[in-house]
C-alpha cells in the first residue's frame, strides 16, 4: 500500500462528512429484502457499503447506483439456490447477513479478506444449529450455512458485538413465528441497535422491546420506500479532534437527534473543554480552547476511541479511557495501534486490558507511524498532524477507502497538506 505524507497545518471551514456506513449498511439491506423499489440517497461507496451492495446483488437484488441515489429492487431476492458471498473486510456486512441468509434456508457460503475471516462469528455458530441451521467452519471464514432457521429463543451476549444482534433483529421478522432476543450479559454499543430498530422501522417491520432484550413478531414483511442516509457521526470525530487542537471547523450534515451512539462526542469534547455548538439551523461547529485530561467509559462508543485519543494526548493532565477491550478484534488491534502510534509521536500513553492512559503532552513531533491497514488508524494519526512539529508519514493510507475514501480530499479543503508517497 501507498504511504501518505501530512504535514502540520491548522485546519478551519466547513465540511460534510460521508453519510452514515452504519445506516447504509442498514438501508440497503432492508430495501433488497422489500419486494419492490426502494431508493436510497445520499450513498458514498466505501469499500464496505460496496461489500453489502455486492452481497445483496448476490442474493438476487437488482441495484443501480446514479450519482450518490441507490435503487434497490428486493424483487428476486433469495430466489436462487445456492450462493457465495464475499463479505470484503465489513464485519457488519458479515454478521448481518448470516442469520438474514439462515431465515430463507437456502445453501450459502461466506467469505473475506484482511482480519475478518479471524474475527468471532461463535456467537452465531453455537446459536443458529440450535434453531436449525448447520454452520459448517473451522473457526472463522470461510463459513457454510445450511438449513432453514426456526423462530425461537435467541441467547445472545450483549457484550461482544451488537453486529450480531443486530442480523437476528434483520432476520427473525421473516420467519413464520415469533422469536425472543434474550441478552446474558448487559448491552455495550446500544446507540447500534437503536439505529437498527429505527431503520428496521422505517421499512415497516418491528421489534418490541422486553426486559431482557426484544420480543419479534415472526411473518412480517419489509416494505419498499425512499429512505434518507444521515451523516456519519463516527467520520466527524476526526475533525472534531482537529479542531479541538488548533482551529474551528463546522460540520454542516450531522443529526442532532440521531440514535448513532457516537453522537455522545458532543459532550465528550465539550468535556475536554473545547468550544463546541450548535446553530439554530443544526451546524456543529467545534473551535480549539484550552482543553484538560477526562475519563472516558468506551462501551457504547468504541469506534470514537481512536480519534479521543489523538485529542487526549495533547490535553493537559490525565485521560483515562475505559470499556474499549472490544478495540482488539476489530481491523487490528486498535488499541495496541494507538498506543504505538502516538508513543512513536512522543505522546505518553499507556495500555491497559481494555483501554488507555494517556498524560497530555504540549506538542507532538513527527515521524513515520504504521496505519495498520486500519481506516480510523490512518484518520486519527493524520488528525495529530495538527499539533506536530514535523510532517507525519502513516502507511496503509488507501485503508481510508473502507469507510471514507475523500477523508484526505475533505481535509486539503479545510487547509491542511497530504500528499501520497508512492509505495
Amino acid at each position: 500500500m501507498n504511504m501518505i505524507r501530512v504535514s502540520p497545518r491548522t485546519l478551519s471551514g466547513t465540511v460534510s462528512v460521508p453519510p452514515s456506513k452504519s445506516a447504509a449498511h442498514r438501508a440497503v439491506i432492508c430495501a433488497a429484502l422489500a419486494k419492490g423499489k426502494s431508493v436510497i440517497s445520499p450513498i458514498e461507496l466505501s469499500n464496505d457499503i460496496s461489500a453489502t451492495i455486492e452481497c445483496m446483488k448476490s442474493l438476487g437484488a437488482e441495484i443501480t447506483l446514479s450519482g450518490k441515489t441507490l435503487t434497490v429492487d428486493g424483487t428476486d431476492t433469495f430466489r436462487y439456490q445456492t450462493a457465495l458471498l464475499d463479505c470484503g473486510e465489513s464485519g457488519s456486512t458479515l454478521r448481518f447477513l448470516i442469520p438474514v441468509a439462515a431465515a430463507y434456508g437456502k445453501p450459502t457460503s461466506f467469505t473475506g479478506h484482511g482480519r475478518l475471516p479471524q474475527r468471532p462469528i461463535g456467537v452465531f455458530t453455537d446459536e443458529l444449529p440450535r434453531h436449525g441451521t448447520a454452520c459448517i467452519t473451522e473457526g472463522g471464514l470461510p463459513l457454510e450455512i445450511k438449513g432453514k432457521l426456526g423462530s425461537g429463543i435467541f441467547e445472545v451476549r450483549g457484550d461482544v458485538s451488537s453486529q450480531f444482534i443486530t442480523g437476528l433483529l434483520l432476520a427473525l421478522p421473516l420467519l413464520e413465528g415469533d422469536s425472543e432476543i434474550v441478552l446474558t450479559t448487559p448491552l455495550q454499543s446500544a446507540g447500534y441497535i437503536d439505529m437498527t430498530l429505527d431503520v428496521m422501522r422505517a421499512f415497516g417491520v418491528n421489534a418490541e422491546k422486553t426486559e431482557k432484550g426484544w420480543h419479534i413478531k415472526g411473518g412480517q414483511a419489509y416494505k419498499p420506500r425512499n429512505f434518507t442516509v444521515e451523516g456519519d457521526w463516527s467520520q466527524a470525530a476526526f475533525f472534531m479532534t482537529a479542531a479541538a487542537l488548533s482551529g474551528e471547523i463546522t460540520i454542516d450534515n450531522l443529526d442532532m437527534s440521531s440514535s448513532q451512539g457516537d453522537r455522545k462526542c458532543v459532550e465528550i469534547y465539550s468535556r475536554f473543554g473545547a468550544d463546541v455548538s450548535i446553530s439554530a439551523d443544526g451546524r456543529l461547529t467545534v473551535k480549539h480552547k484550552s482543553l484538560h485530561g477526562i475519563e472516558i467509559n468506551a462501551e457504547d462508543i468504541p469506534d470514537m476511541v481512536p480519534a479521543l485519543s489523538v485529542c487526549a494526548a495533547l490535553c493537559e493532565g490525565t485521560t483515562v479511557i475505559k470499556g474499549a477491550a472490544r478495540l482488539r478484534i476489530k481491523e487490528c488491534d486498535r488499541l495496541a495501534a494507538m498506543t504505538d502510534g502516538l508513543t512513536r509521536l512522543g505522546a505518553d500513553i499507556t495500555e491497559t486490558e481494555d483501554g488507555l492512559i494517556i498524560k497530555g503532552v504540549k506538542r507532538l513531533r513527527g515521524g513515520f507511524v504504521e496505519g495498520y491497514n486500519d481506516h480510523r488508524i490512518v484518520m486519527s494519526l493524520a488528525a495529530a498532524s495538527v499539533c506536530c512539529d514535523g510532517d507525519i508519514v502513516i502507511s496503509d493510507m488507501e485503508s481510508i477507502n473502507k469507510s471514507y475514501p475523500s477523508f484526505f480530499e475533505d481535509m486539503k479543503r479545510l487547509g491542511g497538506e497530504a500528499n501520497v508517497i508512492m509505495g
